[in-house]
């Protein structure tokens, strides 16, 4: 193959035996056994066990070696000795009897950061710092391949599907997109500043216009906002899609394809076989999830919904003050049917409560059912009739509990989707070993902003409202519904989009109603808005999350397995440096001056 190697170490088998080859790679691990010296030799392909008697005339040199010293390795494929193969190992029949051997690298420090050949938990600093080290790990080696081929049969069943993949600009003009942009600033205009893209939004719509017909990109996304587990800082990528001529359902049907055939493709990568969802995927419009399931983000492994139960303690005959109180004040009583709980130990309801005061909220009230009657704390409080009425409601039957959480609605839609989680989990009834998708639909295109109390959109700002420029004309603005959808896998939202605005009238007046002054869509998105004025395409799509499919089908908690170099929680590049200050020179050539805050003028004295 090379003047370094003839196989890997993932290559040898049993019918090898007797063959002259050449390997090279890391020393995974060394066992002396008094004369006989094995060594384990590690390459991006495998592993091979490599063995060298105390005669051998390179047998010192070779003893000296340290784990992660890169050799080169010359000897005899031979089949080992009954009892001794490794039927876990590829190459376990075989080991090879080494002749020569080079030292191609060697580490200068005996201790190494991290040791490569153990799966021990170290900390993410350490790990970040020593990225390269921590990637040669078996685990989180297998997460990148992962990431590489999932990627690969993105591309490939996108093409199959008729699209064509394009790039568009990473240096841009800001868009008000929901998160603050990275800028750059410009050295041939002073005092003006370029944009990293959140998303390549306008210029995927560009191209319909232009007269492509399907798009495709792995695009790289740009945003300053904080990390969580499953959101890294600072930069994403998403198989972003756009069509022409198209409904909602035409895009639902591709992804269906392309996603669920990708999710099929790696369900057993973890040793264990995963259910995926068939298509059609179940729809759920906006609305409904936030009642049945208290959020957008709907776990349908979860078979517990939320119902509205207002109407029950509503009632004349019913006194529970607490809840009637809220209701009176325009908020809103939800509830969860638990079936079969009845009989489980006080302590049960007990840590539940507990966990809902930990949430902020006052409790978790409940009643549990014997019969047609009820007991617990709020029992008392409903009569017949509006036990009967609550037992209608919710389809609770003899042996259930029903939990309930009281607020206005959104907060209560919170508080209950969070209780139907958690519930559930005490329950150990969520659905293992599956993928379960759904789409959320029928998005409200505005809602209200609870800084300002003003009309501002909910969702992405190009999407087509549902009864396009009449219903912007004739509806309250909070009743207008938006063709915007999410894809939602396992209670993660995997995908955005919708079918966009092309029609410039309905444009304005979207922004118009969310606040812009006149002729911001023209300062804004000058380019876009042009287009659209010059014939635009009926058109729409979506993006996928890359990283987050990858987590899923890695089953990593956290995101930062499945990406080779990312930031930490504090957007820092712990292995690079970044971010650094800039020298002088650079921030006159673009014309800036800092004024900076006093804990970072100490931070970078400190650093300097």
């Amino acid at each position: 193959m090379s003047i370094y190697r003839t196989h890997t170490c993932g290559q040898l088998r049993g019918s090898d035996a007797g063959k002259e080859v050449k390997i090279s790679g890391w020393v995974h691990r060394k066992r002396d056994h008094g004369g006989l010296l094995f060594i384990d030799l590690r390459d991006h392909y495998g592993l091979t066990q490599c063995v060298i008697n105390s005669d051998n005339p390179v047998f010192a040199e070779i003893e000296r070696t340290r784990l992660e010293n890169v050799i080169m390795i010359t000897g005899e494929v031979v089949t080992r000795m009954a009892g001794t193969q490794n039927k876990d190992l590829p190459t376990g029949e075989i080991e090879v009897k080494i002749k020569t051997f080079e030292l191609l690298s060697s580490p200068v420090t005996d201790m190494l950061p991290l040791q490569v050949n153990a799966e021990e938990n170290y900390g993410e600093e350490v790990r970040l710092r020593y990225r390269f080290l921590d990637l040669r790990r078996e685990t989180i080696h297998k997460n990148i391949m992962l990431r590489s081929d999932v990627i690969y049969s993105m591309r490939r069943r996108m093409v199959e599907q008729g699209f064509r993949e394009f790039q568009t600009p990473i240096l841009t003009a800001s868009s008000p997109e929901g998160a603050r942009d990275f800028l750059v600033p410009s050295r041939l205009h002073p005092g003006k500043f370029y944009a990293l893209p959140q998303a390549p939004q306008q210029f995927k719509q560009l191209l319909m216009m232009s007269g492509f017909d399907r798009y495709f990109q792995i695009a790289p996304c740009f945003r300053d906002e904080d990390a969580r587990a499953d959101r890294t800082a600072g930069e994403f990528y998403q198989l972003d899609m756009e069509m022409s001529f198209v409904t909602q359902e035409d895009v639902f049907t591709v992804m269906e394809n392309v996603i669920g055939g990708v999710f099929e493709e790696f369900a057993e990568f973890t040793g264990t076989k995963q259910a995926v969802s068939p298509a059609p995927w179940i729809r759920i419009p906006y609305d409904e999830s936030m009642l049945k399931y208290g959020n957008d983000k709907p776990d349908l492994r979860n078979p517990l919904v939320i119902v509205d139960v207002s109407s029950v303690f509503a009632r004349a005959d019913v006194e529970f003050k607490a809840f009637k109180g809220v209701i009176d004040k325009g908020g809103v009583v939800r509830a969860i049917r638990a079936p079969k709980v009845s009989d489980r130990p006080r302590s049960f309801f007990d840590k539940l409560n507990a966990w809902a005061q930990s949430e902020g909220a006052p409790g978790l009230g409940y009643v549990t059912l014997e019969g047609a009657e009820g007991k617990g704390p709020i029992a008392k409080f409903l009569p017949a009739g509006a036990m009967e009425e609550l037992l209608k409601l919710t389809g609770a039957e003899s042996g259930d509990a029903v939990f309930f959480a009281a607020d206005v609605a959104d907060k209560a839609a919170s508080l209950a989707g969070k209780a139907r989680t958690k519930i559930a989990e005490e329950m150990d009834i969520i659905e293992k070993n599956t993928f379960k998708f759904c789409w959320v639909i029928d998005y409200p295109m505005f809602e209200l902003n609870d800084k300002t109390n003003k009309i501002d959109f909910s969702h992405n700002p190009f999407s087509m409202p549902q009864g396009g420029l009449k219903a912007l004309q004739t509806q309250e603005p909070l009743k207008i519904k938006a063709t915007q959808y999410d894809c939602v896998a396992n209670g993660l939202e995997l995908c955005s989009g919708g079918i966009r605005n092309h029609m410039p009238e309905a444009m304005e007046k979207a922004f118009e109603i969310a606040g812009y002054p006149a002729g911001a869509v023209q300062e804004k998105f000058g380019g876009m808005y042009n287009a659209f004025k010059l014939g635009a395409p009926p058109h729409g799509g979506c993006a996928f999350g890359i990283d987050r499919i990858i987590m899923m089908l890695a089953k990593e908690p956290n995101i930062r397995e499945v990406i080779a170099f990312p930031m930490n929680q504090q957007a820092e590049d712990l292995m690079m440096g970044a971010p650094s200050p800039a020298e002088p020179h650079q921030l006159k050539d673009v014309s800036i001056k800092l004024d900076l805050p006093k804990a970072a003028v100490k931070d970078i004295k400190q650093a300097s």
